[in-house]
Order: C-alpha cells, then structure tokens, then sequence
C-alpha cells in the first residue's frame, strides 16, 4: 500500500482579519495534512527478469527442458538475405549431439533441427527465425531418485531454493541441452560473420584433468578445423589427444567424471568492435562463456598468468607491417585492449568442472531436508569439454555477432576518419573522407 499526502489551508477568513485575533484558532491559517492509501495497480507490473534472452542486437532466446518435447531458439535481429538451411546449423549441432563417441553420453538423440520461420527460398526475411529440435529419447524413470534427492554441486537443490519447483527428469532447464539453441543460433552468427569480416572462429580441448597441452603446441595462425575434428577428444595434437582419450576413459568405467580447459581463438576480428567501461568486448565474452553449463572459469590473453610479468615485459609493442597496418609485436593483451579489438587474433580459455551427476555413491541431502545416500542414474558425460567446444565457439559467434552490428550501428552510420578507421569487411563500399590532420 502507498501513502499519499495532501495538504489543505483554510482560506475562509483575510489574512488581515486572522491577523486581528491571533489568539482565535478558528480565525488562524490551518494546515491539515490528510493521508490516503493507494493499493498499487499490479496490471501494469512488468517482469524484466527472464534470463533467457541473449544479445541486443542480434538477440537469441532459448526454451525447452531436457525431457520436454523439444528445444530451440528463436533468433531476432538477424539481417535480411543471408543464405540459410537447416544443413547449415546441422553440421553444428552434429558437433555438440550426444551419442557421437564413447567417452560422452550414450543418450542418442540425432538432434535434427527444423526451421520454422524466418526464411524464404532458402534466404533469411529479418523476421525472427525459430528453430526447433524435438527430444526423442528420454528415461525418465532413470530419475526417481534424484526428484527425491539432490546431487552434490547440480542446480537441483538451487532450482528449488529460487523456485520452489523444478523439472525434475534430466536436470529440465540446467540441462546441457538447452545449449542446442545457442550453436543453432550460433552457426548462423558463424556464417554472417564470415560473409561480412572473414571471422573465423575455431575452439579446441586444451586440458582435460591433468593432461596439459604445452602452451606452444599449437599455432593459432594456421590451426585447422579438420586438425580439430580429427579425433573424438577435439585436441588438434594427436599424441595429447590420445592422452586425454585415456584420461577420459580411466574415470567413465569407474562412473566417475573429470573437468577440463577449452581454448577459443577468433581470427580476422575487426578492429574497433566492443565498447569502453561496462561493454567491454573481453566482459561480454566472459558472461556469455560463464553461462555455459559447468564452466566455472574464464581467463583471456596472458590470463592470470600475466601476474607474473611487469609491465615492461607484458607490454604489447605496436609496429607498422609491410601493408602499413599498426599491428602488436606479441598479443598477451589476447586482440583486445580497453575492451575493444585491435585486430590481433583473439584468444582465450574456458575452465569446465567435472560433471555433477556421477555413478558413485554421495552423501546429500533430500527435498524433505533428511541426510541420505544418493547412487545417481542415467546418461551423463564423464568429461563435458568435448561437446563444449562447439558451445563457446557458438557464444563466442554470438558475442562477435552483436558487437560488430552494435559498431556499425554507432560508427559507421556516417563517413568514416579513414586516417584512424577502417571500415568493416563489404562496409568498405560505404563513402568515407580523410580529414587532413596536418
């Protein structure tokens, strides 16, 4: 209830006559102060705090649960006549299905995606695109034991300290599967930003449990999607990859699982994408890698690592290439400085826990709030960061999607200062003038 004051004066007499009897209460200037209780009109209450949306340009929202009917998006913003089938996000989400190999989970789901609005002849409309992947096999009877009991560090206890409720089969929303509407978003934000830039974004298993992959191992410049692909554990280094293979292999028969590091690289990146303070390119990338299932850490550049160095010897030096470009004679700062690209590669890492749900037996706790033991079923990954790889390359797409629209939105509406600008890939065509600086 709100209270509402209202101040009312007694006008009935002249202030020369309230004067000439300042001892009369009746003949004096009265102030009354009324309060009136207002009950709040609810109709026009609005919830903003939904947390299934992503972007604001290029905007991505999520639904489904992991035993519902199916999962999807439905991207908004996406520019007209852009080329697009469901071929297109398929190769993608091929990558993150489960099933695919025997150290993920053997929950086999062909996740065959439909688009069902958005496009024409095989072109986008700008009208918001809805893609749609229906669950196929679902037990849900392998989680009777879990709607009574939480599993150690899953969000069944947290979904029910916020909610009051939650899906109990297949962790419902906290499942990786809502992911399967990010990469279909993001095999398209992928695509537009090769069309547009040249970007290409590529993400490998760098670390799985104690199985490090030597920092120098890999060349970002040339490291290929096929090195990538080319084994189950998706470690472009065959005798690490064989490494981490055996690591993964070593938990899952015992039903226990492990963590592991997916580095991201993003090649030919713009200059000038991302914004100063609260938009910084590097933040955007965290949240949007942070909101991973599992991921528990987000590092870029020289990371912590960096700690270790001064500034003299952190420091990224500039030169001019043989194009005249300004370029960095090192990119410890990870191609973005002040929260904004510098057109050096991009690069940086995301740290995955081991997966919550085990086939040991726990101590927990119940919803009923009684100590018990809990031996965990159903199909679960022993290591995630196989299947994730495909997920951050995905966030990192949408990441770059809606900061390079958000740039040209802002800085290339008009001519560019071509002595300090560049326009972005076919944005070239755009008149620009060099003021004269002399």
């Amino acid at each position: 209830m709100a209270m509402v004051g209202a101040t009312r004066f007694d006008r009935s007499l002249h202030p020369a006559e309230a004067r000439s009897d300042s001892k009369s209460k009746s003949q004096r200037m009265v102030k009354v102060l009324t309060l009136t209780l207002v009950a709040p009109d609810y109709s026009k209450t609005e919830v903003k705090a939904s947390a299934n949306v992503f972007g604001n340009y290029f905007q991505v929202a999520t639904y489904g649960e992991s035993h519902g009917g199916g999962v999807g998006c439905v991207i908004s913003g996406c520019p007209p006549r852009i080329p697009l089938t469901e071929a297109d996000m398929q190769v993608e989400l091929d990558r993150r299905r489960p099933g695919q190999s025997r150290i993920t989970t053997p929950r086999k789901e062909t996740d065959t995606c439909k688009i069902l609005s958005g496009t024409h002849e095989g072109v986008t409309t700008g009208t918001p695109i809805h893609v749609f992947v229906p669950n196929t096999d679902q037990r849900g009877g392998d989680y009777s034991e879990m709607a009574k009991a939480y599993r150690p560090s899953h969000a069944d206890a947290t979904y029910d300290f916020k909610y009051g409720v939650r899906a109990v089969q297949g962790g419902g929303r906290s499942s990786a599967r809502e992911t399967i509407g990010r990469v279909a978003a993001g095999a398209l934000a992928k695509k537009i930003l090769k069309l547009k830039s040249g970007v290409e974004i590529l993400a490998f298993v760098s670390k799985v449990h104690q199985v490090v992959l030597p920092e120098d191992a890999i060349d970002y410049e040339t490291v290929t999607m096929e090195q990538i692909e080319s084994n189950i554990v998706r470690c472009p280094d065959p005798e690490y990859a064989q490494k981490m293979i055996d690591a993964i292999d070593k938990v899952r028969v015992k039903g226990d699982s492990i963590g592991g590091v997916v580095t991201c690289i993003a090649r030919n990146v713009p200059r000038g994408i991302g914004s100063p303070v609260f938009d910084k390119l590097e933040a955007e990338l965290a949240k949007a890698m942070l909101s991973l299932p599992a991921s528990k850490g987000f590092e870029i550049g020289s990371g912590f690592a960096g700690t270790d160095y001064t500034g003299s010897e952190h420091n990224d030096e500039f030169y001019m290439d043989e194009a005249g470009n300004v370029r960095t004679k090192s990119n410890r700062s990870g191609g973005v400085q002040g929260g904004i690209s510098n057109g050096e590669i991009i690069y940086f890492k995301v740290a995955f826990k081991p997966t919550a749900t085990i086939g040991k037996k726990q101590n927990t706790v119940s919803r009923e709030h009684q100590d018990v033991e809990l031996l965990a079923r159903g199909r679960h990954d022993p290591c995630v960061v196989p299947r994730a790889v495909p997920m951050v390359e995905s966030m990192a797409a949408l990441v770059l999607m809606d900061q390079l629209m958000a740039h040209i939105a802002q800085c290339e509406m008009f001519p560019l200062n071509l002595a300090l600008q560049e326009p972005v890939g076919s944005a070239s065509s755009v008149p620009a003038f060099a003021p004269d600086l002399s």
